[in-house]
């Protein structure tokens, strides 16, 4: 056995001589395999039982636990490397993808960061003159390019959906003693999500009975961006714009440095039906009606900074065709109302020949007769609330927003002292109820008739969580591909699918840096079966 792995060098802040001391080759039995890292829990058993160790406190016992129970881990994966090394046969026949064999072996070394520190991985390297080199053993261990293990990558990926980048660049060296920089962290996370599309096109579909609503909803939330990452307008505009102040934006200005994520959830739920009593707050038992509301199942959220709003659509339809290709179920959209979002929806219904019901969001609407109020009153109180509440019963109730927008007018008219401003919000109202009305819309009576959700929370919550949550802390500024890896990785994580999909990550890792590169795709083992007696063993050196 050679002290070339066993001296790879400890993890980093092992700052204690006598645990930081590395068994060399000499000092251990030709073949004995895991002697250091025996060496290093017997060591480990003389400083706990001497007297120095019986007057520490319990902090410092378990730092010194700690530390030397990492170095014995990072020892027993460097140890169990080298025996591999050693069991590994030179192959008869190895062949690349062209075919070509690689007949010329030698021995060689490459190094891995793993989540116990750096070890050595010691194999046979197959040689073609003017071809790269094949190492079948790199393939049996699932390698991956970089120094980084998939370990590290799989730890990278699960913080950097919660914290920047800067923060799990410090985790990482914390708990691992790998040394990383933020870049490096920011490539780990893009090539941790880059089998996002593929995993949920494989993906199994639930179980649902074909009574339940199948629920597609769409929206957008900005991220601060990159100057060079901004869509083209925005950045135009960005580079147009004269700023009034040096030190800060004047009042009604935008900083013109944000680029729309557009989000997108499918989920399952029972039809819920209801009465307009029910859904107006002054006139109902909230915590009956409450009691009784399904709850959505089997969601999937999304969402993307990079895709166009028509492209996320189109995914978010690809999703709710793969549950239901036959188009069994009732369809359901919940939107804003926004027109290109509205336009989107509806010519992705038309192409795939869907029977879609679309439903904008009740509490948008909400927000209109509440800003057509504050106009027409100037003020909020009581009396204002319960006008507001009116109107939203009569639609509800089945009346058209082309007849409540007619209602709105006519308190306009009697109304006195109406600003311009004013006007306009209220002109703002009743366009956005007329319009959406004779898109049809705003069918609220038949809705709640048919148990159809009419509210937008699922998606309003998945804007916040998703994205607003993550990308927008302050001071943030999103390259293009750092924002769509993290995005790609909170919503596989949101979705309750992290494990699956990491095991899909691996398979893939495995096809695309390995199984590529040979014949056929078929990576010969160059560990053969175990015969009788004990197998010759190759020294490393």
């Amino acid at each position: 056995m050679s002290g070339g792995v066993l001296g790879c060098r400890p993890r980093r802040g092992l700052e204690d001589p006598d645990m930081s001391k590395q068994v060399t080759a000499a000092e251990l039995e030709d073949g004995a395999p895991f002697e250091a890292a025996r060496a290093i829990g017997r060591s480990l058993e003389d400083r706990l039982s001497s007297e120095e160790a019986m007057k520490k406190t319990h902090s410092d016992l378990e730092e010194m636990v700690s530390k030397a129970g990492t170095e014995w881990m990072r020892a027993m994966m460097a140890e169990h490397l080298e025996l591999r090394a050693r069991a590994e046969a030179r192959l008869g026949e190895v062949r690349d993808a062209k075919g070509d064999e690689h007949r010329r072996t030698r021995e060689s070394e490459r190094h891995l960061e793993t989540i116990f520190g750096r070890v050595a991985v010691p194999r046979l390297a197959y040689q073609k003159p003017g071809a790269a080199d094949l190492h079948p053993m790199d393939a049996s261990l699932n390698l991956p390019k970089e120094v980084f293990s998939h370990g590290i990558r799989k730890m990278v990926a699960r913080d950097a959906v919660r914290m920047s980048f800067e923060d799990v660049v410090d985790q990482v060296e914390e708990r691992t003693g790998a040394s990383i920089a933020k870049r490096q962290v920011e490539e780990l996370t893009v090539r941790a999500a880059q089998d996002f599309e593929a995993f949920y096109e494989r993906k199994a579909e639930e179980q649902a009975s074909s009574q339940d609503l199948l629920v597609l909803s769409t929206d957008g939330k900005g991220i601060a961006m990159r100057h060079e990452d901004l869509r083209e307008g925005t950045r135009r505009a960005a580079e147009a714009k004269v700023k009034t102040l040096e030190t800060r934006l004047s009042p009604g200005e935008k900083r013109q440095r944000k680029r729309m994520a557009q989000v997108a959830a499918v989920y399952t739920i029972p039809p819920f039906v209801r009465s307009a009593a029910d859904v107006i707050h002054t006139m109902r038992d909230k915590a009956k009606v409450d009691a009784k509301r399904p709850r959505p199942v089997h969601k999937r959220v999304f969402a993307s900074v990079e895709k166009t709003q028509a492209r996320v659509i189109a995914e978010m339809f690809d999703e709710a065709e793969r549950r239901d290709p036959e188009h069994a179920r009732r369809w359901v959209a919940l939107v804003d109302g926004e027109r290109n979002q509205l336009r989107s929806v509806r010519a992705e219904a038309r192409k795939r020949g869907v029977e879609l019901t679309i439903v904008v969001d009740v509490v948008h609407v909400l927000e209109y007769l509440w800003a057509a109020a504050r106009a027409l009153f100037e003020g909020t109180n009581a009396d204002v609330e319960g006008w507001v509440s009116q109107r939203l019963l009569a639609l509800m109730s089945g009346r058209s927003g082309g007849d409540v927008s007619r209602t709105i007018r006519w308190w306009e008219k009697r109304a006195k002292g109406l600003t311009k401003e004013r006007k306009a919000a209220v002109t703002k109202t009743c366009r956005y109820l007329s319009n959406r009305s004779r898109a049809t819309c705003l069918r609220y009576a038949d809705a709640l008739r048919d148990g159809l959700p009419i509210a937008t929370g699922v998606i309003e919550g998945a804007c916040r969580y998703l994205v607003g949550d993550r990308m927008n802390r302050s001071g943030a500024r999103w390259s293009l591909t750092g924002a769509e890896a993290v995005l790609r990785l909170r919503a596989i994580v949101a979705s309750d699918d992290f494990e699956a999909y990491w095991a899909f990550h691996l398979e893939r890792e495995h096809e695309r840096n390995h199984a590529v590169r040979y014949a056929g795709q078929e990576v010969p083992n160059p560990l053969p079966p175990k015969r009788r007696g004990r197998a010759p063993l190759r020294r490393v050196k």
